[in-house]
C-alpha cells in the first residue's frame, strides 16, 4: 500500500471515530461540535456573504490557515466555498462557534490544495460574526 492510500485510510478512520464521539452531531455528511451558541438573528443563505473567524487543521493537528492569528476576520460568499464549509454555515447563527469535521468528499476530494494533501479530512473551528 502506498503513502496516499495509507493517508486516505488514516483520514477515513479518524472521521469514523469522530462520528461516534460524544457531543458530535451529523449534518448533511459533515460532523460538528458546538463550542458556543450565538443569539444572532437572520439566516445564512447560499448567496450570503458571511464574516467569520476560522482555523483550519488536518487530522494530525497541522494548521493550514488561521484568521485569528492574522488578526482579521474573513468575508466569504457562501456559494464559493467547499461544500462542507457551506453546509456548516447554512446552519449557523451569528455568534455560533463550531468545530466542523469535513470528509474529503465534501472538501477538496482527491486533489491537493496548497499545503492540504488530497483525501484530507478538514477540521475547521468557525465563528460566525456576521451575515450580509
Amino acid at each position: 500500500m502506498g503513502r496516499k492510500e495509507e493517508y486516505k485510510l488514516k483520514n477515513d478512520a479518524f472521521f469514523e471515530k469522530m462520528r461516534s464521539s460524544e457531543g458530535v452531531n451529523n449534518l448533511g455528511g459533515i460532523l460538528y461540535r458546538v463550542v458556543a451558541e450565538g443569539t444572532g438573528k437572520g439566516s445564512v443563505k447560499m448567496n450570503s456573504v458571511v464574516t467569520v473567524h476560522y482555523r483550519g487543521t488536518l487530522v494530525d493537528g497541522r494548521e493550514f490557515d488561521n484568521s485569528w492569528k492574522r488578526g482579521c476576520p474573513e468575508a466569504f460568499r457562501v456559494n464559493g466555498l467547499i461544500e462542507g464549509f457551506s453546509i456548516a454555515l447554512l446552519n449557523m447563527h451569528v455568534g455560533d462557534r463550531w468545530i466542523v469535521y469535513i470528509p474529503q468528499e465534501l472538501g477538496y476530494g482527491r486533489r491537493a490544495s496548497g499545503s492540504i494533501p488530497g483525501n484530507s479530512v478538514l477540521i475547521f473551528e468557525i465563528e460566525l460574526l456576521g451575515i450580509s
